[in-house]
């Protein structure tokens, strides 16, 4: 018998479990999979020796995640943060470089680095607030509301047709927009423009870190610390009823790191019709077509400064990127599609043997797409660098239907599990002051699907753990970080 059952392994699963061990009780956390860590895995997909994240790999909120601040992840596994936190290349040879000193970015980005400077700037100047607004529920005043201010007046101008006022030339947009373009969601859009200016901020700010030997390395430090404090996980151990887990565990609280619908076909004899009937209306969007390389050596770019980038944002201008996304949310396959791509080798050298790289991509698709995509991808890669195909030893891809075979919370291969549009940022599965908190007694969600949403940031499990110590446990919250700080 325990005091706390959580379901799923993920980044926010781990966060919930470690919180609730931190606070004294007994904790054990179901796995459906033969490993923990759901978006933050690492396995060699295509040949020995070759180490590709086969979910997120680049964590711009490593450093900025009020949770991962908590607990020091920083203190506890190497995050390589490098001087170029992405790069993305134009037709000619031309590249617009986000370095993290944001003066250098100005300087490059000649006509237009006064522009970027004032709609980032502001940004940097309050990031803490920036931070506290989007790292947690809308539904709330915020702490520092200039921040808000300023954060949401950006987000207008960029996520509406005035997007095209603010810039001159052609880079500045096209970079902004293959930040907001993560979001895999309409462009322009609020949700989108949002999301590319925190993502924007934090590349000045802390950087876009790179975890030494993969994103495996979060998980099992969440991991090691859960167990350190007495919690355990069970592996392969898939949860059919959540009336079941609590009959056999004696679980006081039941934290489930699921997507609504898993929730809502979990939970059917406790939690009522009306919040079924919510958690089944939760909306999923466009899937991801993953491809990872094996290389005989570095990507060929043909602007050098793109060889120094861990994160490249490949599909063109700020236009051709909007075409080619809008397209696949209405089903298309566009010839030339955005594609976001991780070189990790450029900073860590552990991820292939000497003198070898991988390099991760993935590319926006139509939800439960069966189709490969590799060929775009890779033709997208050698448009911007000549000779790739030559370096390829081996390949490994993934469908949308693969991505969200491999992990039920990727529903048809939707890796934000819950389309990110503006209602449902706010509307995480339902609009709440603790939506984390279910009409069960002793029952939570915690996962990307609530607040703040997508990313890995522990955030959804961190606050669930936190609302469960209050109501369930009548507990304050415990202090996360290492023994030593």
């Amino acid at each position: 018998m325990v005091d706390v059952a959580v379901v799923g392994s993920g980044p926010n699963g781990l966060a919930a479990a470690l919180t609730m061990a931190r606070a004294g009780l007994s904790v054990v956390v179901h796995e459906a999979a033969g490993s923990a860590g759901g978006g933050t895995r690492t396995a060699e997909l295509t040949l020995p020796g070759f180490r590709h994240d086969v979910c997120s790999a680049v964590h711009p909120m490593a450093l900025a995640s009020p949770f991962f601040r908590a607990f020091g992840l920083a203190d506890r596994i190497e995050l390589l943060v490098p001087e170029i936190s992405y790069g993305h290349p134009l037709d000619g040879g031309r590249a617009g470089i986000a370095y993290r000193d944001l003066d250098h970015t100005v300087e490059a980005l000649g006509v237009d680095g006064r522009a970027w400077r004032s709609l980032m700037e502001p940004l940097l100047d309050r990031i803490d607030g920036v931070i506290d607004f989007t790292q947690n529920n809308l539904v709330r005043f915020p702490r520092d509301p200039l921040a808000a201010v300023s954060y949401g007046l950006r987000a207008l101008e960029q996520g509406t047709p005035a997007w095209k006022l603010r810039f001159r030339e052609q880079m500045a947009p096209a970079m902004l927009t293959g930040v907001a373009a993560h979001a895999i969601t309409r462009l322009p859009s609020l949700a989108a423009s949002g999301a590319g200016l925190l993502l924007g901020a934090l590349a000045h700010g802390g950087g876009w870190p790179v975890p030494r030997g993969g994103s495996q390395a979060i998980a099992e430090a969440m991991a090691a610390d859960l167990m350190e404090h007495g919690g355990a996980i069970v592996l392969d151990s898939p949860v059919t009823s959540i009336a079941a887990l609590r009959a056999e565990t004696g679980a006081r609280a039941i934290i489930c790191d699921l997507t609504p619908r898993a929730l809502a076909r979990l939970g059917t004899d406790e939690l009522p019709d009306r919040y079924i009937r919510k958690l089944e209306s939760f909306k999923y969007g466009a899937g991801v077509c993953k491809v990872d390389f094996a290389l005989s050596g570095p990507v060929p770019w043909t602007h050098k400064e793109l060889r120094r980038a861990p994160t490249v944002h490949l599909g063109g201008s700020r236009e051709a990127i909007a075409q080619a996304e809008n397209q696949v949310l209405a089903g298309g396959y566009p010839e030339a599609p955005y594609v976001l791509a991780s070189q990790p080798g450029v900073l860590d050298s552990s991820r292939a043997p000497a003198g070898q790289h991988t390099l991760w991509a993935y590319t926006h698709v139509p939800a439960g797409s069966t189709r490969d995509r590799s060929k775009a991808v890779i033709a997208q890669v050698e448009r911007f660098a000549p000779g790739f195909r030559e370096l390829i030893l081996e390949t490994h891809t993934s469908t949308a239907e693969d991505v969200g075979m491999h992990n039920p919370n990727y529903i048809d291969g939707d890796i934000s599990s819950g389309a990110v549009t503006l209602e449902q940022l706010i509307k995480r599965p339902v609009v709440a002051r603790e939506p984390w908190r279910t009409p069960a007694p002793g029952l939570y969600l915690g996962s990307a699907a609530t607040p703040p949403g997508p990313a890995v940031h522990g955030m959804g499990g961190w606050f669930a753990a936190r609302s469960a110590l209050r109501h369930t446990f009548g507990l304050p919250a415990p202090h996360l970080g290492p023994a030593s700080s």
